[in-house]
């Protein structure tokens, strides 16, 4: 088994390799470029997120800690649920042809994902709930 430090580490990748992921498939959808509805690019998010989930459940294995102990950890968890279905929204019409015109709704849910994503990470980063709100 991987010790909590490589763990951290694979995690921290993965969180910024998926995030450049999500925002460069917003930007290429607004754009129309082909490549956003390329097999590879629908489906290797996936292999991502699912490293990001791994190693996240690792790191919580090896201190023996639930998920839910924590209210910084609950805050997380809520925020990547929120996360999540901002993101199908904003990249559903990628199933479509291209280009498409975007709607307000896509384009609105892309940048309220980015704005959870830095939610979340300032969650992570203090270890507060409160996240970024900790210095209001």
């Amino acid at each position: 088994m991987l010790d909590y430090a490589t763990l951290k580490f694979i995690h921290i990748a993965a969180v910024g390799i998926s995030f450049t992921g999500f925002t460069a498939r917003g930007i290429g959808l607004w754009r129309g470029a082909p490549w956003v509805r390329h097999p590879l690019t629908r489906r290797l998010p996936h292999v991502v997120d699912t490293v990001l989930l791994l190693s996240a459940l690792g790191m919580l294995w090896t201190v023996r800690l639930s998920p839910w102990a924590l209210p910084w950890l609950k805050a997380k968890l809520f925020g990547l649920v929120v996360y999540i279905a901002l993101g199908v929204i904003a990249l559903s019409p990628a199933r479509g042809d291209l280009p498409r015109k975007l709607g307000a709704a896509s384009v609105l849910s892309w940048i309220g994902a980015l704005a959870v994503y830095v939610y979340i990470v300032s969650v992570a980063l203090t270890k507060s709930a409160r996240g970024l709100l900790l210095w209001w």
